[in-house]
């Protein structure tokens, strides 16, 4: 079995794949995300479920940037909970702004998934005027 680091590993390398499917393996049925209220696009507030989270709040957001998520710090703070330090960071597809914000992730897992995952974001540091990303 994986610990709480590994998983959250597996779950940044899916992200920079765009690894859709394996996105999904790794989210249990009953997964929460909890994302930064003021989000742009309306993906803040909480997804239930990986089809939620991938097609509502990730998919969302890639369709309008080129965003990276670079994750540079992992803090084990329980057996199944890891805090995740790092930067969001990229373009918008149209070229108009650019999203550089810091992110802290809060994960919790349920042997080799992820059950829940709250996100604490700069929402100010997603370059939005008007909201393009």
């Amino acid at each position: 079995m994986n610990t709480a680091t590994e998983t959250a590993e597996q779950l940044y390398a899916a992200l920079a794949k765009v690894d859709i499917e394996g996105l999904k393996t790794l989210l249990t049925d009953d997964f929460v995300g909890e994302i930064s209220a003021g989000m742009p696009h309306g993906v803040a507030g909480l997804h239930h479920g990986p089809d939620d989270m991938v097609h509502r709040m990730w998919d969302v957001l890639g369709k309008v940037c080129d965003i990276h998520v670079d994750p540079t710090e992992y803090l084990s703070v329980a057996p199944d909970r890891v805090v995740v330090l790092g930067r969001y960071w990229g373009p918008a597809r149209n070229g108009d702004t650019e999203v550089d914000a810091p992110f802290a992730h809060v994960i919790t897992t349920r042997g080799d998934q992820i059950s829940r995952l709250a996100q604490i974001t700069d929402t100010a540091r997603w370059g939005f005027t008007p909201a393009p990303c």
